[in-house]
């Protein structure tokens, strides 16, 4: 599974919106002393350095990472001419035995990048000619089909490998705590199947459910369970025997499995949620630092084992957004630093978090690895800011050289803009509000961008026009472009495209009517009781008609407290709203059905507005204000069914 857009722990900003006199009151965590990062190493296992100034940029990075960020452990290796340079594991893999990180020993959840073991598998087949990538999936499926949505247009193995099958998103609640009593990951994909979103081969998309599928079809056509195939054909002919994608794992698998851990309080909590169905996506699987470079190096040196051509296949360039900027490879996503190519795929799972990039011109390959999530999320940039670093330690920075062709001008991509892996139909739409990208024009021909780096605290990004509709970071190593669409294409998360939004469509409008009608019906919530003891004595028993506005009114205001009280719990640790997401909660499960009774109390309010009126049940202060809460409760509300937060259908629980 991965975390974006942005990182689904962000969804946890929606709730400022809901009740910021809620969040306003909750205690910052305390920090508490972390374990410590020194290098560490199994007897017969010692760190492997080969460039003492590399040794000391790690070091020092991963030391003030671990530390800063509160993050338990991490493994670093670094490959170049075809070995490996540098190996060393640093802080604990448990917290409470105090085991140290070791490069050899220590395995760990590699989440997304197992997607590589699925390209391989996947890539095997097509050279050998029993899968053709531009056939139709369906013709290798036995047991259900993919929705004729787009006639003429199927999806096929070229769109799933490169994450660009047009599928929605939604993987709410698939995972689970341990890797017993599973679904079958061919019965999950028939009962799962997401709605079809845009056609195929015409947007990237970041796609789970397009891998899991991927994996499926290497079953169906080798006639093996997909585990079995890539233990066969991918891990022992690379003599990797620490790793295995099988749920439950073979027993001894545990024994060195680091725990994945996310801040809590002073300490820290071990994260769940790690294993599920669709085991080529990454869910489950295990491996070790050691085992993986083993399948960096076969991937730089074109390793025959794995067959003739296979790494080639997967290596090039199948899909482009836009020709001026990095594309996709099978699972591989393209990028630039230095003015080299990279070939880049990360991974992340409640709890662990890994980076894997190639240099092939080079013959450099980079892992990174930790196994705690950070404060606020902070290991997910983390793994990128230093896998970027080392390759910058092999590659020079480059500048940008000048403009190509004749400036255009910005504005005309100014803005806000859309992930394309945002989901239409599920409760991960929520994610929209909070990681939302803006454009806006300097005063020098150039954008400024936010939202596009995976740092949040990053901010605003300038970038200097190089050419129509292209652009490049002042600092030279990164691009952004805008295709004939309007869309935009660069850096950000993998795989990931950018689609422009109209004023009405903006998460800034969006939290503002949020927000506005939240503070309206909490004031309700309140003023009710407090109005129904004022008039105790005054007044006879009410017509029955204006008990019945009272009631849903009332009812309204409460029912709209208790979806922003309990969406706030939900969300105050985003770490641990990552976890709910992929695993379900309670709360998550209730919340959808809160919000839907709500909208029967707001009908009630809205049908009773005119009434009120009309028969002056109450002063005209008190019409106003009761038409106030029609108006809070049509607000909330609509923003609440956008975001696939009431259960209309669309939701699909734990």
């Amino acid at each position: 599974m991965r975390r974006r857009p942005r990182s689904p722990w962000l969804l946890a900003v929606p709730a400022l919106a809901l009740s910021a006199a809620l969040l306003a009151v909750m205690p910052a965590a305390t920090p508490a002393a972390t374990p410590a990062a020194t290098p560490t190493g199994a007897a017969g296992h010692r760190p492997q350095v080969d460039d003492e100034t590399l040794g000391a940029l790690v070091d020092d990075i991963v030391t003030r990472q671990l530390a800063e960020d509160r993050i338990p452990g991490a493994v670093v290796t670094v490959v170049a001419d075809g070995r490996t340079v540098f190996g060393k594991g640093y802080g604990v893999a448990d917290v409470e035995r105090r085991t140290p990180v070791d490069v050899h020993g220590t395995g760990f959840f590699p989440a997304s990048t197992v997607k590589l073991f699925t390209a391989t598998a996947a890539s095997q087949l097509i050279v050998a000619g029993r899968i053709d990538p531009d056939a139709d999936v369906n013709e290798y499926l036995s047991s259900f089909r993919i929705h004729d949505v787009f006639p003429g247009r199927p999806v096929t193995m070229n769109h799933l490998l490169t994450h660009t099958a047009g599928f929605d998103q939604d993987f709410v609640g698939l995972n689970s705590a341990t890797g017993d009593d599973l679904a079958t990951l061919g019965g999950t994909l028939a009962d799962l199947q997401p709605a079809r979103v845009r056609p195929p081969g015409t947007t990237v998309a970041y796609d789970n459910y397009g891998f899991a599928l991927a994996g499926h079809v290497v079953e169906e056509v080798s006639g093996v369970p997909f585990e079995q195939y890539v233990r066969q054909h991918v891990l022992e002919p690379l003599e990797m025997t620490a790793t295995t994608l099988q749920q439950p794992h073979p027993d001894g698998v545990d024994t060195g499995l680091a725990t994945g851990y996310r801040p809590a309080g002073a300490g820290y909590t071990a994260a769940r949620g790690q294993y599920g169905p669709w085991t080529p996506t990454g869910a489950g699987a295990v491996t070790t630092a050691a085992d993986m470079t083993r399948f960096v190096t076969a991937q730089l040196d074109g390793d025959a084992r794995l067959g003739q051509g296979v790494t080639d296949l997967m290596q090039l360039r199948h899909f482009a957004q836009d020709p001026r900027v990095p594309g996709m490879g099978y699972a591989f996503a393209e990028g630039r630093r230095g003015g080299e190519r990279l070939l880049l795929k990360d991974g992340d799972l409640p709890g662990f978090h890994s980076n894997l990039a190639l240099v092939p011109e080079r013959g450099i390959g980079v892992l990174v690895v930790y196994n705690g999530d950070g404060a606020d999320g902070a290991a997910f940039g983390d793994a990128k800011d230093l896998t970027l670093r080392i390759v910058d330690h092999y590659v020079p920075p480059s500048r940008p050289g000048p403009a190509t062709a004749a400036a255009s001008d910005p504005t005309v991509h100014t803005g806000t803009y859309c992930a394309s892996t945002t989901s239409r139909h599920s409760l991960m739409k929520v994610a929209a509000l909070t990681s939302p990208v803006t454009v806006e024009a300097d005063a020098d021909g150039g954008l400024v961008t936010r939202g596009l780096a995976p740092d949040p605290a990053t901010g605003a990004q300038h970038w200097v026009q190089q050419g129509p509709g292209l652009f490049v970071s002042d600092g030279g190593q990164e691009r952004l472009a805008f295709d004939r669409n309007g869309m935009l294409i660069g850096p950000g998360p993998e795989a990931t495209a950018y689609e422009p939004m109209a004023w009405y469509q903006d998460p800034a409008v969006h939290l503002g009517v949020l927000g506005l009608g939240a503070a309206v019906l909490m004031i309700s919530f309140a003023w009710f009781p407090v109005a129904a003891l004022i008039r105790r004595h005054r007044h006879p028993r009410p017509p029955r008609g204006l008990r019945f506005a009272r009631a849903c009114g009332w009812a309204s205001a409460a029912l709209a407290v208790a979806f922003t009280g309990g969406f706030a719990v939900v969300t105050a640790d985003g770490n641990a709203m990552m976890e709910a997401g992929v695993m379900g909660s309670p709360l998550l499960t209730v919340l959808p059905f809160v919000s839907s009774a709500m909208i029967l109390t707001g009908a009630g309010v809205v049908v009773a507005t005119p009434i009120a009126w009309r028969r002056r049940w109450w002063s005209t202060p008190g019409l106003l204000g009761y038409s106030a809460l029609a108006v809070a409760s049509i607000a909330f509300l609509s923003v609440v069914i956008t975001y696939n937060l009431a259960a209309l259908g669309d939701l699909r629980g734990s």
